[in-house]
């Protein structure tokens, strides 16, 4: 696998088991093949967007949540950012038209994810307009059944290599 230069990582991972519930922190969750992660609200079917303008799974860089915080005071790192997966180290726009494996599971690249009206009526007045443009994170698909743990490592699947969890480490040990 490729790691485009960095060492991407999960640093958090968030699930709603139903449209407008609060963000659930957990430790590690299972990416389930064209549907999403377990227990997540649009696995579920029940996200405010299921069956209208849906994405699987959601990532969010730390970084940009981090100078949200700074410049602006609005707290985005316990969830309120309504986004399923935190990474650091990897910049999300670079995964276009790539497939990538996080932990066990296997992702592609499906499309920028910009904040909605939905996300200003359930956050504070201003998270919607922080997130807006690239800081909104990415949308991907799910290729692969696996488990993902925080601290998992996120790398590009080299085209005709069969993914595994970073070159046959386990899933929580990097490289």
């Amino acid at each position: 696998m490729l790691s485009l230069g960095m060492e991407g990582k999960v640093e958090r991972i968030f699930i709603a088991p139903n449209s407008g519930e609060p963000m659930i922190e957990l430790e590690s969750v299972e990416a389930v093949l064209g549907c999403g992660l377990r227990g997540d609200r649009y696995l579920n079917r029940t996200g405010h967007w299921s069956g209208v303008d849906e994405c699987q799974v959601t990532l969010i860089e730390a970084e940009i949540l981090e100078r949200i915080a700074e410049d602006t005071g609005l707290p985005l790192l316990a969830g309120e950012h309504r986004r399923n997966l935190v990474t650091r180290g990897v910049r999300l726009p670079q995964l276009l038209g790539k497939q990538f494996a996080v932990g066990q599971a296997v992702f592609e690249f499906h499309r920028p994810r910009p904040p909605c009206s939905h996300l200003h009526a359930l956050t504070q007045a201003g998270t919607a307009s922080a997130l807006f443009g690239q800081r909104g994170g990415i949308g991907a698909r799910v290729v692969r059944t696996g488990l993902i743990q925080v601290n998992d490592l996120i790398a590009v699947v080299v085209p005709g290599q069969v993914p595994t969890p970073v070159d046959g480490l386990p899933a929580s040990e990097g490289v």
